[in-house]
């Protein structure tokens, strides 16, 4: 074929009407693959975004410190109540001794001890929870094809299934 159309002149033509007769359609009619292509674009923007929104910032020894600080009173209060369990098996005398001393604890005290670890545990969730990234909603949905139905056979190309649905009304 190529070699007809360098006989007959024809080449150059046929390219520019089919052109042509692309762009006019694109007028009336979205381009599915062009559609794909961009919102492929924007879900890699998406996703360098959200990538650089978690980027470790670099942090100094006192950072590290506090943090490390911050860390302890959790494995200390279960390696805490582990160790009371080997100190009621090593001295049980004692340790019988100090459990009744605590039950001589008032019971105001007790409820303060609470509220003391509950307030450490829910500041550092209530932290946490407040120094999460907010993701903004986009302005606007991005224009997506229509959804597949189920059994669909060409539901991975949207320009196959409008095609066909152009054929199945004709």
């Amino acid at each position: 074929m190529g070699v007809i159309d360098r006989f007959l002149g024809a080449g150059a033509a046929v390219t520019s009407v089919a052109n042509a007769a692309t762009g006019m359609a694109e007028v009336f009619r979205e381009n599915a693959t062009r559609r794909m292509e961009l919102d492929e674009q924007a879900y890699a923007r998406a996703i360098a975004q959200h990538g650089a929104e978690f980027a470790a910032a670099p942090r100094g020894w006192f950072d590290g410190m506090m943090n490390g600080l911050n860390r302890l009173p959790r494995p200390l209060m279960t390696l805490g109540t582990l160790a009371l369990f080997g100190y009621a098996m090593a001295e049980p005398e004692g340790f019988g001794l100090r459990m009744q001393n605590l039950n001589l604890v008032p019971e105001p005290l007790w409820w303060l001890l609470g509220a003391v670890i509950s307030f450490y545990f829910g500041a550092r969730e209530a932290h946490y929870f407040r120094s999460r990234p907010i993701i903004a909603k986009p302005a606007q949905a991005p224009l997506i094809p229509r959804a597949a139905e189920a059994g669909d056979p060409f539901a991975d190309n949207p320009a196959l299934r409008d095609w066909a649905e152009a054929e199945a009304a004709k």
